[in-house]
């Protein structure tokens, strides 16, 4: 009962960021987040039944100036869906545009959206070496990829709304 209390304590407050940082790389600039979040029990009833949810992960980086507003650098966002097939009994997690994984367990399938791989948020050039930026992150269940209906009941239902506070840092681009 207590373990069942703690888990519904945890998966109401959202999505935590856990772990946030901004890597150069010979392509460019990869984000390496890791977030921790239970899905209510809502939500993986409506996994079990075929409805497949996304997770949007936004950030910005910004670049702070004295004498005007900020200059924005980047600006990206990245979908990852979760789905689960009632036929096969296999979960898939798949980033738009992407590969698709396949798991056994909603364990397993959870564990590659709270730990994705690095992803790649600006090209080497978009960066410039030696300034400071502000970076705002977020994760939030993208209400707007389920269908029509179930929209309207996502809109009521406060099991169907997850999503993280923003998180910011500073990151010196090299």
């Amino acid at each position: 009962m207590l373990a069942l209390t703690c888990a519904t304590a945890q998966a109401a407050e959202g999505i935590e960021i856990t772990r946030a940082s901004i890597e150069a790389s010979d392509d460019g600039y990869r984000l390496s987040a890791a977030y921790a979040f239970d899905l209510t029990p809502g939500l993986e009833q409506a996994i079990q039944h075929g409805v497949a949810l996304s997770f949007t992960t936004e950030i910005e980086l910004t670049r702070p100036r004295w004498w005007w507003t900020d200059d924005h650098a980047v600006s990206s966002r990245r979908t990852v869906k979760l789905s689960y097939d009632v036929l096969f009994r296999v979960y898939h997690v798949s980033v738009l545009g992407s590969i698709q994984q396949n798991f056994d367990t909603l364990d397993d399938a959870l564990l590659a959206i709270r730990r994705p791989a690095r992803w790649l948020i600006a090209s080497k050039g978009a960066l410039k070496p030696g300034e400071t930026y502000n970076v705002t992150l977020r994760m939030f269940m993208d209400r707007d990829f389920l269908s029509k209906p179930l929209q309207v009941d996502a809109f009521n239902n406060s099991d169907w709304r997850l999503a993280s506070h923003k998180k910011t840092f500073t990151y010196r681009a090299e």
